[in-house]
């Protein structure tokens, strides 16, 4: 198909007489955490082939490549992600043993300010908003005024791992509690064609029930305590281990992310049976683990590459609802 049919809708010089008007194109942006950063190659690919979204709704990781997306810095952001390693992700997780979350979240959000402190979500040429979810009340709070990068910080603050963010006097966590792939938020805010990303339906989609099992403990290696490897940078490398686990045992991260993402699919297959989009995008990103932020390299490949099977798909929708 020729996608520059449409003078004002694609790049490119239009091929037919007859303008037509693209109608408005929303995208939700799941969480996943290290996955998140296929978003990327997902939004590169469609502002390539024309179809650059108008509206975009994220929750957590979701919420950062959106912003960056609306706010003209997904290139920043790409360098960013394919400049970690693993070195370099332990670096930016500033541990608070004092308060109500593993990590501030203020070294990531400082990085963000270098350049996004001056950006207003109302702004923005493109409607944005980032889904939070308010501690103790459970609401789902859309997030689309104000400082952009305090709006991602709280929706990719994952309980127990993140400090909590407080905004306008609610204390705000992750927002795939709630609205993992917001699509009913697209929806709300007037897109008449809707585009999910989900970043887990090759890890936790085929979960079944396993009803006959024997239960006998399987013990791993008692990790060492601070004690007895001493302190200063033997310390750092036991807390890095405890951290992202050890070689027989997961570590906090992955216990605590696997079961948060375990709860954030189940939830994202009820609301998106009851709301489905026009178009899935599902990049296979199975063997990226959820904290594995240093291998970008991978993961937006995959996104790019998931797009493009769903580029036909796209444009048979547009072509529809074209006005």
């Amino acid at each position: 198909m020729d996608r520059a049919v449409y003078g004002s809708a694609w790049h490119g010089p239009c091929t037919e007489a007859v303008m037509t008007t693209k109608p408005k194109i929303g995208i939700a942006l799941g969480g996943g955490a290290a996955r998140g950063w296929a978003h990327i190659g997902v939004l590169k690919t469609l502002i390539d082939a024309g179809f650059a979204p108008d509206i975009v709704a994220g929750t957590s990781i979701g919420a950062v490549a959106g912003g960056c997306y609306v706010a003209g810095k997904l290139d920043p952001l790409e360098a960013f992600a394919r400049g970690l390693t693993r070195r370099r992700v332990f670096g930016f997780l500033d541990f608070n043993f004092t308060g109500s979350g593993l990590i501030t979240g203020q070294r990531l959000c400082n990085r963000f300010d270098e350049h996004l402190e001056h950006v207003a979500i109302e702004d923005m040429e493109r409607k944005f908003v980032a889904v939070a979810t308010e501690l103790g009340t459970g609401h789902e709070i859309w997030l689309n005024k104000g400082r952009l990068v305090d709006a991602m910080h709280a929706s990719y603050a994952l309980p127990g791992i993140f400090r909590p963010v407080k905004i306008n006097g609610r204390w705000l966590i992750d927002g795939a509690l709630v609205n993992p792939i917001p699509v009913s938020v697209c929806r709300a805010l007037g897109a008449r064609i809707v585009i999910a990303v989900n970043l887990h339906w090759d890890v936790f989609g085929k979960g079944t029930v396993i009803s006959d099992q024997e239960a006998i403990e399987t013990h791993a290696e008692d990790d060492e305590s601070l004690e007895e490897r001493g302190n200063g940078r033997a310390a750092l490398h036991l807390l890095h281990r405890q951290f992202f686990g050890g070689r027989d045992t997961p570590g906090i991260s992955t216990v605590m992310m696997d079961a948060f993402n375990i709860i954030q699919d189940r939830i994202a297959r009820s609301r998106l049976a009851g709301d489905p989009p026009d178009v899935s995008i599902a990049p296979e990103l199975g063997d990226i683990g959820l904290f594995e932020f240093h291998r970008a390299d991978e993961a937006i490949p995959n996104g790019a590459e998931a797009t493009e099977r769903q580029l036909d798909n796209i444009e048979r929708v547009v072509r529809a609802l074209a006005a």
